[in-house]
């Protein structure tokens, strides 16, 4: 799959294309049952990404620990891990890692997600070459009552009074549409729930798990599975990966739309 080079700063007023993506790397364990961390970050080079949601990236018990070698990765990939106050050894919160290259993190805050298991999401706001953007990366819960709980947790981190341009992104562990999906509260700011694609399993998709929403919708360019031979193979999930379109002028969501 083709990399877009976003390594140029856009002309004022002109629009960029980057790369946003969501890989539940299922702890690095693979359908072959084999932890592979070398595997996971060859799929995550596959991808291209400009930025990079994981899920399960840290040991779930004990001291947390990150699984992946972060430096091989950047050395790989040129992906840097935004960095975040909580355990020593942990790669993220609750799991969740947000990646990015060319650019610099302004802010960045952790939250815990209600629910009958511990849960969390990182909100991030990046400042890329490509314009500024504010990422919602999350990992929701396996019960339906719990999931609604978090999206509306998630409406109030996106700060919707904001004009800022923003991504939710994640494994949501939610496939359902309309009246059943516990995700329908997120429909008036993040837009249409239709555009998903199956993630899960990964061997042979067919439930849309793995999301990737824009606010506005219109910042959603491209939306499709990572489906490689590899990625098949090297965790639970297949990855997603979105093209966001942005206005290296634009501070808001009028000029960004």
């Amino acid at each position: 799959m083709e990399h877009r080079d976003t390594s140029s700063s856009a002309p004022a007023g002109a629009h960029s294309e980057i790369v946003v993506a969501s890989y539940n790397v299922h702890k690095c364990v693979g359908l072959d049952r084999r932890f592979d961390p070398q595997r996971t970050m060859q799929v995550i080079s596959e991808i291209g990404a400009d930025v990079i949601a994981l899920q399960e990236a840290d040991q779930r018990f004990g001291d947390r620990a990150g699984l992946l070698d972060l430096e091989a990765v950047e050395r790989e990939t040129g992906l840097v891990p935004v960095p975040l106050a909580g355990r020593r050894k942990s790669h993220g919160w609750h799991g969740n890692v947000v990646l990015f290259r060319k650019g610099s993190v302004s802010s960045a805050r952790q939250i815990v997600l209600p629910g009958a298991e511990p849960r969390g999401a990182v909100v991030v706001d990046l400042e890329l070459d490509a314009g500024p953007l504010r990422i919602i990366a999350a990992h929701f819960g396996l019960l339906r009552h719990s999931r609604k709980l978090q999206a509306g947790t998630l409406l109030t981190a996106a700060e919707l009074h904001s004009d800022k341009p923003t991504v939710l992104v994640g494994d949501l562990n939610e496939w359902r549409l309309g009246k059943r999906s516990s995700l329908r509260s997120l429909e008036p700011a993040f837009g249409p729930m239709h555009a998903i694609v199956p993630s899960f399993p990964s061997r042979f998709p067919v439930l849309a798990l793995d999301r990737v929403m824009a606010r506005p919708h219109s910042l959603l360019t491209e939306l499709e599975a990572h489906d490689t031979a590899l990625a098949r193979i090297a965790s639970d999930h297949l990855p997603i990966r979105a093209v966001i379109r942005l206005n290296a002028k634009s501070n808001g969501l009028a000029e960004a739309a």
